[in-house]
């Protein structure tokens, strides 16, 4: 199945690995630093121009991806629940 996390972006729902809010979630040195190395290694995709609510972390083809999401993650769970 497949995941639409707004704008164009849609994903499959099996290489989700997680969906995490973005405000507690950076609260974390740690989670603050892998986010700053994925965007240097050019793995963060914003998918909106909108205010950042949550960030998903998936496996596409043995890489991970972070989408950056406007989204909060209770709907993005009960959008993948649904399908």
């Amino acid at each position: 199945m497949y995941l639409h996390l707004g704008g164009d972006t849609v994903i499959k729902t099996e290489d989700i690995i997680g969906v995490f809010d973005l405000d507690n979630a950076t609260m974390s040195y740690k989670t603050r630093e892998y986010l700053s190395y994925a965007e240097k290694q050019g793995k963060v995709i914003n998918v909106s121009q909108e205010l950042p609510k949550s960030f998903v972390i998936c496996n596409e083809n043995n890489e991970y991806i972070i989408y950056i999401c406007q989204l909060a993650p209770n709907t993005l769970i009960k959008r993948a629940g649904q399908l």
